[in-house]
């Protein structure tokens, strides 16, 4: 009897003890699960401008709890409003002006990385005067653009130099915003105006005497050569803190911002509703026809840095104080 009695303690012991152990193999295949499902939140910011539009099929994406991390998007009106919430580390990604992007590395002793390229020129000369179809058309006419110092100014600047131009050669009307050179060729079809999109699409929808008579990507392309660097626009850059402990998450990032920046420029019509619902633009038929026009694109790695240096090369020579005071080291560019 007693034989038996330990035979039977043996054998609810043994089953015990499998029992256990299947509770905690379940347990820990749980909690693998729920570790796997765990998203990283990622604090972005971005401009209402061009520079943004690429990330807007992402951001829906999140509002629908589809991305693979925890996005936040906030929209601000200027870069200067993103640079402090970068620099106090309560932002984690932004999309900047390119030039920004390198004063942000330089007020931070190197303290974020360029990760992204989303934005390629924007810039195009408007008028009604149809006897302009190359830079040398532009001899000894007055071009009307925004604020002095800025890159639409050193572009112009560079490209104009470089096609032969003294500053005897040409005069410039600056304007404190884009809307007020597009007034200025509302009332003067034949004045010249160097806008940015979307205000290009906009000006001459409102004046059908108004046209695109010089693309600045060409311009730029035409002096730069076949090895070239591009005209950038914007960038995305991420706070180096942030990318050393959450690399995984920045790298799904990117080809999230990958995936987005190519459903925008395949369906213009929905990218058009987004752009309208983010108040980056006013109707959808401007939105529609500017989007195409916008350079919306993503580069990364070595071809990131080969397009982007170069153009901030261009600036520092232009101005030192446009891109921070010195151009960014090789580590300010992310190359996984």
């Amino acid at each position: 009897m007693k034989q038996t009695k330990e035979r039977k303690w043996k054998t609810i012991t043994a089953k015990g003890m499998a029992l256990g152990a299947a509770l905690i193999l379940t347990g820990a295949l749980l909690a693998g699960c729920g570790a796997k499902e765990e998203k990283t939140a990622v604090r972005i910011g971005g401009l209402k401008g061009p520079t943004t539009i690429g990330l807007l099929s992402l951001q829906e994406k999140a509002q629908n709890g589809e991305a693979k991390e925890d996005y936040t998007l906030s929209m601000m009106s200027a870069a200067d409003e993103i640079l402090p919430l970068m620099i106090k580390g309560e932002l984690d990604i932004a999309l900047l002006p390119a030039n920004v992007a390198s004063v942000l590395y330089n007020k931070t002793n190197g303290g974020i990385s360029v990760i992204d390229i989303n934005t390629l020129g924007v810039l195009y000369m408007v008028s009604g005067d149809t006897g302009i179809d190359e830079i040398a058309d532009l001899k000894d006419k007055t071009i009307y653009l925004t604020g002095k110092g800025t890159t639409p100014d050193y572009v112009l600047h560079y490209i104009l130099e470089e096609n032969g131009f003294t500053q005897a050669d040409y005069s410039l009307e600056y304007k404190s915003e884009a809307t007020e050179v597009a007034a200025v060729l509302a009332e003067n079809p034949d004045a010249i105006g160097l806008l940015p999109q979307p205000f290009v699409t906009a000006a001459c929808a409102q004046n059908e005497a108004l046209s695109i008579v010089l693309d600045m990507n060409e311009q730029w392309a035409a002096v730069q050569g076949e090895n070239g660097s591009s005209l950038v626009t914007g960038v995305t850059v991420v706070r180096n803190e942030f990318l050393k402990e959450n690399e995984k998450a920045v790298k799904n990032f990117l080809a999230e911002h990958e995936e987005s920046t190519k459903n925008i420029n395949e369906d213009v019509e929905h990218a058009a509703a987004l752009a309208v619902e983010a108040g980056i633009i006013a109707k959808e038929p401007i939105a529609k026809k500017a989007i195409p026009n916008c350079n919306i694109t993503y580069i990364d790695g070595e071809e990131m840095k080969q397009a982007l240096s170069g153009y901030l090369n261009v600036l520092f020579e232009q101005d030192a104080a446009s891109v921070g005071g010195a151009l960014p080291a090789d580590d300010f560019y992310y190359i996984p």
